[in-house]
């Protein structure tokens, strides 16, 4: 299901975060880390909540936690002074704090155009015999 807020659409389905129609590129984490995120909205996420969602309770060092959140917040055009959309409760964890609009399918976020088909491989496969001039001046 799509979230909707600012001029952002998440969506999990497509594994898409989009500014608009652009899509905004995103590692895997950073997305996994925004969508648990904006699904626990209605709370304050705790750091061990986000380890296991993300990392499946993997071992995870607050430099490499921090680093993520840093990069949600960079690909929302937000930052650590701002914390227009996620914040952080010291101590605590880090809350979504934007108006987010859930979408009930996924028409809500604009395609993306699909490549026009390529050459496709025969379903025979042929071989092609063309003249050639011998420049090397060997008969064989």
């Amino acid at each position: 299901m799509p979230y909707l807020f600012e001029d952002f659409a998440l969506d999990g389905d497509r594994r898409e975060l989009r500014r608009g129609n652009e899509l905004v590129p995103i590692e895997p984490q950073v997305f996994d880390l925004l969508q648990y995120l904006i699904g626990n909205r209605e709370r304050v996420v705790s750091k061990d909540d986000l380890v296991d969602a993300v990392w499946q309770g993997r071992i995870v060092s607050d430099a490499t936690l921090a680093s993520r959140v840093n990069a949600a917040r960079s690909a929302l055009r937000d930052n650590g002074e701002q914390q227009r959309l996620v914040r952080t409760f010291p101590r605590r964890g880090f809350r979504f704090v934007g108006t987010v609009r859930e979408e009930a399918g996924a028409e809500a976020i604009a395609p993306i155009e699909q490549a026009k088909p390529g050459l496709g491989i025969p379903a025979r496969p042929s071989i092609a015999v063309l003249p050639f001039v011998n420049l090397s001046g060997d008969a064989d």
